[in-house]
């Protein structure tokens, strides 16, 4: 009877040690895309390795350009995704990424966005030069596009001097969105899809007029040790059924 027991025991401890568990089976693949794509990211990863069994997406959201510090410092990914050209034009200056890889898949808009309560009373982009506006949410502009769009925009009309000493600084357009979303600045520049997501906690004053428009390139990584899977996501991505993931997160096709 105790030779059957530990025959048992040792039975289910060689099983357990030599069956890999289902992540460990998984082929990992690191997609690194910009922190206004966490929606409609989070969405198609599941849709993505339901068409690709035995895939295990891995996310790395934040900032286009900490992604691309990261890219550039070792960092493991197989695939970059932008929220403006600049950053992926690093990767291909780097020699991370081929030109010919690049392609577009999105649009996406600026806007000017206040708290729910709009307590400065901003009605238009001329309203943050008033003493009623005393804090300004903004991504940091060397490395977040969001942030960059919005120093273009208020350079072109030769308010961003002035308006310098008001601004608060984000890691990310998300973070811009956390500061308005909880009211600790009177208004701040995010994505359409931002202001959008944050419901009735934040409310869009208007559109910001671009000279280009926010655009979104997609590319697989040269040193990706996956490179088939790497460009089966980005197709994936540019199909029917990730670009109506995308729209259903406000995005619009290029």
């Amino acid at each position: 009877m105790k030779r059957a027991f530990c025959a048992l025991v040792l039975s289910l401890a060689v099983s357990l040690f030599v069956v890999p568990s289902h992540s460990a089976m998984a082929e990992e693949l690191v997609v690194s895309a910009a922190a206004s794509l966490t929606d409609a990211f989070t969405d198609i990863e599941p849709a993505f390795e339901k068409a690709n069994p035995g895939v295990d997406v891995v996310m790395n959201f934040a900032s286009s350009g900490a992604l691309y510090r990261q890219i550039e410092q070792g960092a493991p990914a197989d695939v970059f995704a932008s929220a403006n050209p600049k950053w992926m034009q690093s990767a291909i200056d780097g020699g991370f990424v081929n030109e010919a890889d690049v392609v577009w898949f999105a649009l996406n808009s600026l806007v000017l966005a206040t708290p729910a309560d709009n307590p400065a009373g901003v009605k238009t982009l001329a309203d943050l030069e008033g003493d009623a506006v005393g804090s300004i949410g903004i991504g940091t502009p060397e490395t977040v596009p969001a942030g960059q769009y919005a120093k273009n925009a208020l350079t072109a009309k030769n308010l961003y001097e002035t308006l310098e000493s008001k601004m608060i600084f984000g890691e990310s357009v998300r973070q811009v969105l956390d500061y308005l979303s909880r009211g600790e600045v009177d208004c701040g520049f995010v994505y359409r899809t931002d202001a959008v997501k944050a419901g009735e906690s934040v409310r869009i004053v208007e559109e910001i007029p671009l000279e280009k428009p926010v655009s979104y390139p997609i590319a697989t990584l040269k040193d990706s040790a996956k490179p088939e899977m790497a460009k089966a996501f980005v197709d994936f991505v540019r199909s029917d059924e990730g670009m109506a993931l995308l729209e259903a997160r406000g995005f619009k096709q290029p």
